[in-house]
């Protein structure tokens, strides 16, 4: 029996799907590696197509099976698209070799198909610098190879703490009206990253795409890192500069799919439709108006897992997290499923190719880096996708907490503060079967048309009432929850955490990248660093506050415990308490009431003091909560509690005595 049945035993009925599962990717990785014996070995496209720099020339390969003619043409021939043939090899491979100095780093080429007499200009598939022609709009592959190795300094580095993640997206980095760059983002916004205790960056929108405003998600070179943003050894320099601060870096990888371009994408390269993707309208996604790979073929599995290698050899990043992972993994790409019923997971629905290739993708990623990470973006909660592999599971480390951002969206849009549930908070925070980063807003919840989170609760007030000294019922209001509904996401809801650039300390308004409805404005394609460092408003506060909560959960390591243990919920007192990581994490959600002597049950009977309330001075509070001990003995009461003074919309995290003391030891 696989061992996934013996974890979840309510997965029984569907032992026969789970050993077709394993059946499947067994038979894939034997065809895999019959020559390489190996994953690692076989995923080596890259290294063999594409442009390689020899000891006298330049050797061009390129995989195009059912083309009949390729050609080279380029700023080295003048453009004359057919001077410049290829020679046909085995298995659709075409190579050309071009002497001396025919070509240079930097020489600017494209590809030229013909097929059925038919001409077509093309990005090389295997491109490692593509740029944009500014005046005329057009792509083009620059020839890159390095003068000398990138002098990396990160020999040895790991990592395996739980992940506290600050996604971000380099060219929306700066505060000034432009695209920021690698440089940029290394020199200025890690700095901020390491000093707010976050462990891990994630980076969007690093390979390359023809539209800005995709954030990344239509991705035209899946072996080039975006021009817009610098050079290659730039984003070495970034992931070299993390490193250093003992930050792992985490590429946002797209290997769902495709952006349909055929100039500078890959589609339609060979002149077929389906070299990469599936044939007809089955290759094509019906809500994002992309191309969809077909996973069945082995050729589409060595450009893309060659491409992970690639990615983790050449720049050392330390995992990915996979986008699209529910589109992958269902034929209707998850559109108007619910996944209410087991039977979804396992069904004429489900695309075993793509559950094959996300199992050999996690593999490969974690033999090339033990302590690699892999996370899935997966809303339908597909049983395994967090279990190892030879148990019956997909392998990835964790899966993204999607439902928990939607939960806190839902409740401010719909409901009253009054009339929140929380039984159905606590629910959606801590029902989940998979290792799972939780996370309250990320790039998604930003994006226009919709809000953050602060901007929901604050909306025009944001705008006039942030100074430090005001205080109104909304901005009041807007502040207290932005900071309990981070420290309860975080502190319940998974095994690790996430925000998104700027989010930290209340970024106002949504993100709107330059295009021709905003006269391609960057107004809201920026990060309005000054609104932190004024010491005037607000904003500093709750990045103060964000600050503490992470290195929190650093020094009490509360993710080694997977599930939170509840204490006490109460829904019309709107009180919520639990513990986690020997912590005692306390919420109000009242909006109006507070209370004096409340008891709160604990686990043990000592003394508890306050490490930090919402409530304290430095987080923009009124100071109400006394810091002194107190104690889990009283007269009357059965068991150990704490009576406690609970301010109206306030949370506290309390820790007992004995164990502060031992992380200040430590910490020392």
């Amino acid at each position: 029996m696989l061992s996934i049945l013996e974890k979840n035993p309510w997965l029984r009925p569907f032992e026969e799907d789970l050993k077709l599962r394993m059946s499947l990717y067994r038979k894939k990785k034997a065809q895999l590696t019959k020559e390489t014996g190996s994953l690692v070995d076989f995923a080596n496209a890259h290294r063999w197509f594409g442009f390689h720099r020899q000891q006298d020339g330049w050797i061009y390969r390129e995989w195009a099976p059912a083309a009949d003619r390729l050609y080279l043409t380029g700023d080295f021939n003048s453009w004359h698209w057919t001077d410049t043939p290829l020679e046909k090899k085995e298995n659709g491979t075409w190579e050309v070799f071009l002497p001396g100095d025919t070509l240079h780093i930097g020489s600017r080429v494209l590809t030229v198909v013909d097929n059925g007499g038919k001409l077509t200009q093309h990005v090389p598939l295997y491109a490692r610098r593509v740029t944009q022609d500014w005046v005329t709009q057009s792509w083009c592959c620059e020839v890159w190879d390095e003068e000398e190795p990138f002098p990396w300094t990160d020999e040895g580095f790991s990592s395996t703490e739980p992940p506290l993640i600050y996604e971000a997206h380099v060219g929306m980095s700066s505060e000034e009206h432009k695209i920021a760059g690698f440089r940029e983002f290394a020199d200025r916004v890690l700095p901020h990253v390491k000093g707010l205790g976050y462990n891990t960056v994630q980076l969007m929108a690093v390979m390359e795409h023809p539209y800005y405003g995709s954030f990344g998600y239509q991705v035209s070179s899946f072996y080039a890192a975006s021009s817009r943003f610098g050079y290659p050894d730039d984003l070495k320099y970034l992931v070299n500069k993390a490193h250093g601060m003992g930050l792992r870096v985490l590429l946002d990888v797209v290997h769902s799919h495709a952006v349909g371009n055929t100039l500078e994408g890959i589609n339609l390269f060979d002149g077929t439709d389906y070299q990469f993707f599936h044939a007809g309208g089955e290759g094509d996604h019906p809500a994002w108006g992309t191309k969809l790979f077909d996973y069945a073929k082995n050729e589409v599995i060595h450009f893309l897992l060659s491409n992970l290698k690639f990615w983790m050899e050449e720049y050392h990043f330390d995992g990915f997290r996979f986008d699209g992972v529910t589109s992958m993994l269902y034929r209707s790409h998850g559109l108007g499923e619910s996944f209410t019923d087991l039977k979804s997971y396992f069904s004429m629905n489900t695309d075993t190719d793509a559950v094959t290739y996300l199992q050999l993708a996690n593999e490969l990623t974690h033999k090339l880096n033990p302590h690699a990470l892999t996370i899935a973006e997966d809303m339908s909660g597909m049983p395994g996708m967090c279990d190892k592999i030879y148990a019956g599971g997909i392998g990835f480390d964790y899966r993204l907490g999607m439902g928990i951002p939607d939960l806190w969206i839902k409740l401010i849009k719909e409901y009253k503060d009054e009339d929140w549930n929380l039984g159905s908070i606590w629910y959606e925070l801590t029902n989940r079967t998979a290792k799972t980063v939780a996370y309250a807003e990320s790039h998604d919840q930003a994006l226009v048309g919709d809000k953050t989170i602060i901007f929901r609760l604050a909306d025009a007030a944001m705008y006039d009432q942030m100074e430090k000294s005001c205080h109104t019922p909304v901005i009041d209001r807007a502040v207290a929850l932005h900071k309990m509904i981070r420290l309860l996401t975080m502190a319940a809801g998974g095994d690790g955490y996430l925000t998104f650039m700027g989010n930290e300390f209340g970024h106002p308004e949504w993100i709107d990248f330059p295009r021709p409805g905003n006269e391609n404005s960057f107004k809201y394609c920026r990060r309005q660093w000054s609104l932190l460092y004024n010491e005037n408003l607000k904003y500093s506060e709750l990045c103060h506050f964000d600050h503490d909560m992470i290195e929190t959960a650093k020094a009490y390591r509360i993710f080694s415990e997977q599930y939170p243990q509840r204490n006490y919920i109460h829904e019309d007192d709107k009180v919520l308490a639990f513990e986690r990581g020997g912590l005692l994490f306390v919420f109000n959600f009242s909006p109006t009431r507070s209370y004096t002597d409340y008891p709160i049950p604990v686990s043990r009977g000592v003394d508890y003091e306050p490490l930090f309330t919402s409530d304290d001075y430095c987080y923009d509070g009124y100071g109400r909560v006394n810091r002194d001990p107190v104690s889990a003995f009283w007269p009357g009461h059965e068991g150990n509690a704490l009576r406690l003074y609970l301010p109206a919309r306030t949370c506290a995290v309390y820790c007992p005595v004995d164990l502060k003391a031992k992380k200040t030891r430590k910490k020392r």
